[in-house]
């Protein structure tokens, strides 16, 4: 049957994606179809045709014992260098998921980010450390990663040099005097590389733009901005296609959709919040159940694919969330104004309507086109202190009560979805992040710690209940019918060596890690459950993170790991998430019952999206991440001197990271600065040990700190002990030529 031959031909992909991933290591039948999340005798069987298959078209290897592995990859690839911050160099390989380590000496004239081809090394023999990188060497840059990099411009001798600001760009560039455009020593600047050098020369190129004094937060932010190449403005076609959106929905749009602008249909954002991407409503029905309705806005009536407007927003992938500014996805007038489910205004949405037991299972549900009128916009905070009052609303919100009765109920009902689906497998992983208070300049004038509040997970529990929803209302297809091609939001599995460093890890701590079911993330939520409330517990969760998988977009679904879930799509913000937006196209179009040509059309487009929204997401957070870093450092200009608690968050062999409590902010003491002994490095355990005095540096100790140095051009902070220990950490930079 066709569907038969196009569920193997799937079920081929995703183990030969497997399989790249661990190109050292063979499994059985077994271990297969646990990895791959196959539970039923059908699925077995088709996994055996696919080995079948794969074994008899010489595409894997089979070895004694029944197991299958990688079979060997070509003697060259090609690739992306991917630099790390101490200077080791990776190429990841077009196609399959595998990583090729390339030793300094034959990186040639790469840099991090260019397209390689990379001469592979001979492969080891057989008893080598398994799971080990294949090594090799670059032989040619096929295609470079930028044509311009952001630095600081510093004078050596005759001759000026820009210092990149990203650390994994390990070459100075040179700038001739006539090419400075007026940039002086010091400064932010935008250098354009007209040459990249040969042998052992260094790049050479022109300064193009002048972003201000390096340190200066303004620049610094211009700096962020530039070095991920985040658009701040948008193209003339998109803004003239956006200006020329009508702002009043037709009438027979309104009379082809479902009108549920009657029903009490609320938003809760962030204070700050200007797009309002979904609003909830709830109803008790007769029987005792409830009727949940995640209404979404429905940027797809706007965004046609192939406009301007939809390949800009492809090409962006995700808005990106700055601590003083926005990059969004989308022009204002949509993202702000006309998809905004603002209240008292008329909305266009996509619905999941669920009928929901009070035990938290969705009975049955419907996915309709509709429009909505919010009856009320809430922050977080409102929300927060009306759940726990207990003397009733307060005046100034001016809330009517059956609004209010629908939170308690809307929380009552989020209460134990959560309870279910801790109970099934998911993993709650607490994240703090660090938001910011400025003063008129702009400068960071407080650090606040955000707290995760019973609002928050009221509308976290909502959203990933209708993106379950959806997720397995394509996913879980009836024999009779056609695979439908789809972009899934998966998880895979950790890797059983990372889980079983982790599991030492928390030992030394007290808590058990219990391995002998394997990896399950039931196992892993009691550990979390064990730290919760102790001195180590951010620790052992960055830890944990650490020993995940990277949650990505895909056209192949294999469940989501961290949350427990078969089926997981991402549904709800297609105001600020591309992904979103190319669902809510897909319900639409399986909703007419597309054509088998029209569904392989589809499937085609899926691949190239999934991995272009999976890259913007990982730039995004990138730039999130260093944005913040700037903020951190300028306010901690602030408080040279000052004393502060802190636990030690990072162990590396030329020192330890020290994060301070409820600041969340990094900074570090160099191993060298260390007098008081000779430290050698325990990497098993996390910790710097001094080889006479037996003193023990470990990541999750508590210490006491005096802040000692700032640097603003290096993103840095240098802490000492307050016994008196220097502490002068400096940026770890790769020798340069």
């Amino acid at each position: 049957m066709p569907e038969r031959g196009a569920a193997i031909e799937s079920l081929i992909a995703k183990i030969l994606s497997f399989l790249s991933r661990y190109p050292s290591q063979v499994f059985k039948k077994a271990e297969l179809e646990r990895r791959l999340g196959l539970k039923t005798d059908d699925e077995r069987e088709q996994l055996r045709q696919a080995l079948h298959h794969l074994q008899e078209s010489n595409r894997i290897m089979r070895v004694k014992n029944g197991k299958f592995g990688h079979l060997e990859i070509p003697q060259t690839v090609v690739g992306m260098l991917q630099m790390t911050k101490q200077g080791l160099g990776f190429v990841k390989v077009e196609g399959v998921d595998e990583e090729v380590f390339i030793p300094p000496r034959f990186r040639g004239m790469a840099v991090h980010g260019d397209k390689v081809e990379v001469s592979l090394f001979a492969p080891r023999a057989k008893g080598s450390k398994e799971g080990e990188k294949r090594e090799g060497e670059i032989v040619k840059v096929l295609e470079r990663g930028r044509v311009d990099l952001v630095g600081t411009l510093e004078k050596s001798r005759n001759f000026y040099i820009v210092i990149p600001d990203d650390r994994r760009i390990a070459r100075d560039v040179f700038v001739a005097a006539e090419f400075l455009n007026k940039a002086r020593t010091g400064d932010k600047v935008v250098v354009q590389i007209d040459s990249w050098g040969v042998g052992h020369l260094n790049p050479e190129g022109r300064i193009v733009e002048v972003l201000g004094k390096a340190g200066e937060v303004s620049a610094e932010m211009k700096s962020v901005v530039r070095e991920f190449r985040l658009p701040l403005s948008f193209p003339a076609a998109v803004r003239d296609e956006a200006e020329s959106i009508a702002p009043v929905i037709p009438d027979t749009e309104i009379r082809r959709r479902i009108d549920v602008r009657g029903d009490i249909c609320l938003t809760i954002d962030p204070e700050d919040a200007k797009d309002f991407d979904d609003a909830i409503s709830l109803e008790t029905t007769d029987d005792g159940n409830y009727r949940v309705g995640v209404h979404i806005a429905d940027v797809s009536y706007y965004v046609t694919e192939g406009t301007p407007l939809d390949k800009e927003a492809l090409l962006r992938g995700t808005s990106v969330y700055l601590p003083n500014m926005v990059v969004p996805m989308l022009p204002e007038k949509l993202s702000n104004i006309l998809c905004s489910l603002r209240p008292d205004e008329d909305r266009l949405a996509y619905s999941v309507f669920m009928t929901v037991t009070p035990k938290g299972i969705v009975k049955e549900y419907d996915i309709r086109e509709t429009v909505i009128r919010s009856k009320r916009r809430f922050t977080y905070e409102e929300v927060e202190e009306i759940l726990t009052e207990t003397d009733g609303p307060k005046d100034r919100w001016n809330v009517p009560p059956e609004i209010v009765d629908r939170l308690h109920r809307l929380q009552t009902l989020a209460a134990t979805l959560t309870k279910k689906r801790m109970k099934e497998g998911s993993i709650d992983f607490e994240s703090p992040e660090a938001k910011f208070r400025f003063d008129e300049d702009g400068k960071p004038i407080e650090i606040i710690k955000k707290t995760r509040l019973k609002s928050h997970r009221l509308v976290e529990e909502f959203m990933l209940l209708a993106n379950q929803v959806v997720a397995k209302h394509i996913g879980l297809v009836k024999k009779e019918d056609h695979p439908k091609p789809f972009l899934y939001r998966i998880h895979d599995s950790p890797d059983p060596d990372r889980i079983r460093e982790l599991a030492a890890f928390v030992e030394q701590f007290g808590f058990k890690l219990n391995l002998d079911a394997g990896v399950s993330s039931k196992e892993l939520q009691r550990l979390l459950d064990q730290v919760r409330g102790t001195e180590v517990e951010n620790v052992i969760n960055e830890v944990a993170l650490r020993s995940m998988a990277k949650a990505i977009y895909s056209e192949h679904n294999i469940g989501h790991y961290g949350l427990g879930f078969e089926y997981y799509s991402h549904f709800t913000s297609p105001i600020r998430r591309y992904p979103d937006l190319v669902i809510h196209r897909l319900l639409k179009q399986y909703a007419l019952d597309p054509g088998l040509k029209q569904r392989q059309e589809i499937g085609g487009r899926m691949s190239y999206i999934a991995k272009q929204s999976s890259d913007r997401e990982r730039v995004a957070m990138e730039a999130e991440r260093a944005a913040v870093k700037v903020m951190q450092v300028e306010y901690m200009k602030r408080h040279v001197g000052d004393e502060f608690e802190g636990v030690i968050s990072g162990v590396m062999r030329f020192g330890v990271f020290i994060e301070i409590n409820d600041l969340l902010t990094e900074g570090m003491i160099h191993v060298r600065d260390m007098g008081d002994d000779y430290y050698v490095y325990d990497e098993k355990k996390y910790s710097l040990v001094g080889q006479r005095t037996g003193k023990r540096h470990r990541l999750g100790d508590s210490v006491h700190v005096k802040v000692l140095r700032v640097n603003p051009e290096e993103r840095e902070i240098d802490f000492v002990m307050t016994n008196g220990e220097p502490a002068q950490a400096r940026r770890e930079r790769p020798r340069r030529r």
